[in-house]
C-alpha cells in the first residue's frame, strides 16, 4: 500500500496547485502496474481527502497543539490522509494508517514533521478515532463541518433553497456519484448497449430513453465501446437540458459554449444526425475535443469552430435553437469536483454580469420564433434565475417559454415556469439550471 499512498499524496498536491481532480486521478490510474484493488484504494483515499478536507482540518485542530496555519504545508496532506484512513476507512488497519504516513514523511524529508505526525495520529487512535462536531446551536457551522462544505456556500444554499433542501444537497456530495452515459442511438439501442456493457463486466441500468447509469464502470478509457462511439458520458441533468429543446430532424442549432461537446452530441443524436449543429468554443484546443468526439460518434451534422460567445459580433449564423451553457461557479458539480468548494473566489458575484452578456449576445443568433436555452451547472440564484430575469427585462423580443418536465424528474423548488433547477439527491443528477425563451419576431 505504500506506493499507492505515495501516488495519492502526489495527486493531492497537484490539485492544491490548481489541477482538476478528475484529470489528476485519471493520469494516476493509467499506471498499468496497479491492480483493481490498488485503483479502488487510490480513488477512495484521494476523493475522500478532497471531500472531507474541511472536516479533517477541524479534527486536526481538536488534536493538535499547533495551529493549522502553522503546520508545515507539505505535511498537511499526509496528516489528512492519515486521519481519513483512521476515521473514515474501516478496513484499513490503524497501524498501517499511522506507520505509512510516517514513512511518507521521511521519504519526502519532512523530518521536522515526522514526530508531530506520529504523535497526532497515535493520539487519535488512542481516542478511538472519535471527534466532536460543533454545537448544533450554531447550525451553519455544525453542518459545514459535518458535510465538509464552507459556511459561505451553506449559507447561500439555505438562503436560496431552505434548510431541508440544503441538507439534501450536502448529503448528495458524499461518496462518488454515479456515472451516466448517453446511448448513441445511431449505432445501437439501450438494450443492445446494456448487453454489450454486461459482456465487458459493467453493470448498467436504463434510467430513461437513451440514458444509462453505470454501477461499476472501471476505466472507461480502455473500453472499445466508448472508443467505437457507442455512447458518450453525460449527466442526467445535462441530457435533460438537450431533451427539453425538443429539437427536430433538419433543425439548425447553435451551441455557443460547447466544449467538450456533450450537449452538441446529444442534440445531434436527437436530430438523427439530420440538420446542422454549429458547435462553438473559445479555444482551438477545446474545439478539437469536439471534433474528436463527433468523429468517434459518427455525427456528421456537427460543425465545430472557434468563436467567442462574449464578444463575437457576427450574426451570419441563424438557428432554430441556440444553446447557451454559460461559464459558472460549478456549485452543482461539487460531488464530481470536490476541490471547487474550497476555492477562495468562486466568482459568485462577478460571474452573473459575464453570463448575462453571453446570453444577450447569443440571443442574436436565434431565428424568428426560435428557441433560446440558458443553462449552468451551478446552484446559485444570482447566476440562474436572476440572470434570466435581467435578460427578459432587457430583451423585449423574447418571452419566457414554460418548461414541461418528463415523468422521470420532479420540481424541488418554487421558481418561474420557464426555469428548472435540478437538485442533487432528488433525481440522481448533478445540480443544474435550465431556462427556456422563445423569440417573438
Amino acid at each position: 500500500m505504500q506506493n499507492t499512498r505515495n501516488l495519492v499524496y502526489g495527486a493531492l498536491n497537484k490539485v492544491d496547485n490548481g489541477s482538476y481532480s478528475n484529470i489528476v486521478l485519471d493520469s494516476v490510474l493509467k499506471n498499468s502496474e496497479l491492480t483493481l484493488n490498488d485503483r479502488r484504494f487510490i480513488s477512495a483515499l484521494f476523493y475522500g481527502v478532497l471531500e472531507k478536507r474541511l472536516t479533517l482540518d477541524y479534527i486536526i485542530n481538536q488534536y493538535s497543539k499547533i495551529e493549522l496555519k502553522k503546520i508545515d504545508s507539505n505535511a498537511l496532506n499526509l496528516i489528512r490522509m492519515g486521519i481519513y484512513q483512521l476515521a473514515f476507512m474501516d478496513k484499513i488497519p490503524k497501524s498501517a494508517a499511522v506507520n505509512e504516513s510516517v514513512k511518507l514523511a521521511k521519504k519526502y524529508k519532512l523530518f521536522g514533521a515526522v514526530g508531530f505526525i506520529n504523535g497526532l495520529l497515535r493520539s487519535i487512535v488512542r481516542n478511538g478515532c472519535k471527534y466532536d462536531l460543533p454545537d448544533e446551536k450554531n447550525y451553519i457551522k455544525y453542518i459545514s463541518v459535518k458535510y465538509s462544505c464552507p459556511e459561505n456556500i451553506v449559507r447561500l444554499w439555505i438562503d436560496a433553497y431552505g434548510t431541508e433542501i440544503t441538507v439534501c444537497i450536502l448529503e448528495a456530495l458524499g461518496g462518488r456519484p454515479p456515472l451516466t452515459i448517453r446511448t448513441n442511438c445511431l449505432k445501437c439501442n439501450d438494450e443492445q448497449l446494456t448487453e454489450l456493457l454486461s459482456q465487458n463486466g459493467i453493470k448498467a441500468k436504463v434510467h430513461h430513453n437513451n440514458c444509462i447509469i453505470l454501477k461499476n464502470p472501471g476505466d472507461l478509457g480502455k473500453l472499445e465501446l466508448l472508443n467505437d462511439g457507442y455512447f458518450h458520458v453525460q449527466d442526467i441533468a445535462s441530457q435533460l437540458c438537450c431533451e427539453l429543446t425538443q429539437v427536430r430532424e433538419g433543425s439548425t442549432v447553435a451551441d455557443v459554449c460547447a466544449a467538450p461537446g456533450g450537449k452538441s452530441f446529444t442534440i445531434a443524436e436527437l436530430m438523427n444526425n439530420k440538420g446542422t449543429v454549429y458547435s462553438f468554443d473559445l479555444h482551438e484546443s477545446r474545439v478539437n475535443l469536439i471534433r474528436k468526439g463527433k468523429e468517434r460518434l459518427g455525427l456528421t451534422c456537427i460543425q465545430p469552430s472557434v468563436r467567442d460567445a462574449l464578444s463575437a459580433n457576427d450574426d451570419t449564423v441563424k438557428a432554430d435553437y441556440v444553446l447557451c451553457d454559460a461559464p459558472c461557479s460549478g456549485l452543482g458539480v461539487l460531488r464530481r469536483k470536490p476541490e471547487i468548494r474550497y476555492k477562495i473566489d468562486l466568482g459568485i458575484d462577478s460571474l452573473p454580469d459575464l453570463q448575462l452578456k453571453i446570453l444577450s449576445n447569443s440571443s442574436r443568433l436565434v431565428k424568428s420564433y426560435g428557441i433560446l436555452i440558458y443553462s449552468t451547472c451551478t446552484l446559485n440564484p444570482k447566476e440562474n434565475v436572476e440572470v434570466v430575469q435581467k435578460f427578459l427585462e432587457n430583451s423585449h423580443d423574447f418571452s419566457p417559454l414554460a418548461i414541461e418536465l418528463p415523468d422521470y424528474i420532479n420540481r424541488s423548488i418554487d421558481e418561474p415556469p420557464n426555469c428548472f433547477t435540478a437538485i442533487p439527491g432528488h433525481d440522481g443528477s448533478d445540480g443544474f439550471f435550465i431556462s427556456l425563451f422563445k423569440k417573438q419576431v
